[in-house]
Parts: C-alpha cells; structure tokens; sequence
C-alpha cells in the first residue's frame, strides 16, 4: 500500500506516469466488480473508464485518514453503476445485450443465458431499490466485501449494513419466488 499512496501523492502533483500505475494497478478488480453487474464486456469497460476519470479528477479530495484508497475507488464504483442503472439511457434504451463469442457447447449456452437472465432480473429488482440498500446488496454480492468493509465504504454501522443486506436479500427472494409462481 505504500506504492499506491505514493502513486496518489504523485498524481496530486498531476504526474500521469503515476495515474498511469495507479489505475493500472486497480483496473482489473473495478471491471471485474462492475462486470459481475452488468455482464456485458463493452458497457463494462465504459462504466470502468468513467470510474478512473472520476476517480483522477477528484483525487485531490481522497483523504487517506477517512477511508482507505480502494475503499475510496469502490464508492466511485458503486455510485457510477447505481447512477447507470437510473439514467434515462438504461431506463429507456435497454440495450440488448451481447452474448459471448465463445459460447461453447449447447447446454453451456442454456446454462450461461439461465444465469444471465437471473442476473438480469435480480438487477431490475435491485434498481428499485434505495441507494444505500442498491450499495450494501452490491458492494456484498459482486465486490465481496465483509459488512465491517461495506460500513466502511459507505459510512454506517456495520449492524445497519447488516440489518438493510439481509432485509434486501429477502425481498429479493420474495419478488423473485413470487416471479417463478406466475
């Protein structure tokens, strides 16, 4: 960690050698997080690229002494995936997405569009959802963070992310017995 922090006070300095290791250095964890919600490699790949642009435009802001540099960039993360999900271009556009090139086998298919779609309308019901709640459920299931990081991450006690997961993960379940009933 003490690279990172001297990459950041470089990049303070407006060193782009230094942005250029730090985004580097953090890259593939971001795409991967915000991938897992979108599974689509090209609205992926943006939605990473917006986090970094943010990320260098208000570095002069991150104060280590709040919260650590990856939990800094993970809020930024989770803001722009939950700010994706409401904009007007999600809501009114619904890209289709693409599926893989690499599809593989029949079955492997079935069994990945299966998944897909279950994501998909987990997704849609999570949209719905408030802020906080869309952030804890998201941080838990596809960043993998403990509670004790998510309360972290977004300020609150950890038996308050705790509380709003589990509350969270059970209308989800609801909504989504109440689906397969129909």
């Amino acid at each position: 960690m003490d690279q990172v922090m001297k990459w950041i006070a470089k990049v303070k300095k407006s060193d782009h050698d230094a942005a250029n290791q730090l985004v580097s250095f953090y890259y593939k964890d971001v795409y991967t997080y915000i991938y897992r919600q979108t599974l689509n490699k090209e609205l992926a790949m943006d939605l990473t690229q917006e986090v970094f642009i943010s990320m260098l435009q208000s570095i002069h802001s991150y104060d280590e002494r709040k919260a650590s540099f990856r939990t800094w960039l993970y809020r930024i993360a989770t803001n722009q995936i939950v700010n994706y999900y409401r904009s007007k271009y999600y809501k009114y556009s619904q890209v289709v997405t693409e599926m893989d090139n690499e599809l593989g086998q029949e079955q492997d298919f079935t069994m990945k569009l299966e998944y897909k779609e279950d994501i998909e309308r987990i997704l849609a019901l999570l949209n719905t959802f408030e802020t906080s709640a869309q952030q804890i459920f998201r941080l838990k299931l596809f960043g993998e963070y403990t509670f004790a990081e998510i309360a972290a991450v977004i300020g609150v006690a950890e038996s308050t992310v705790k509380t709003k997961f589990y509350s969270t993960l059970r209308k989800v379940k609801k909504e989504l017995a109440g689906d397969a009933h129909e």
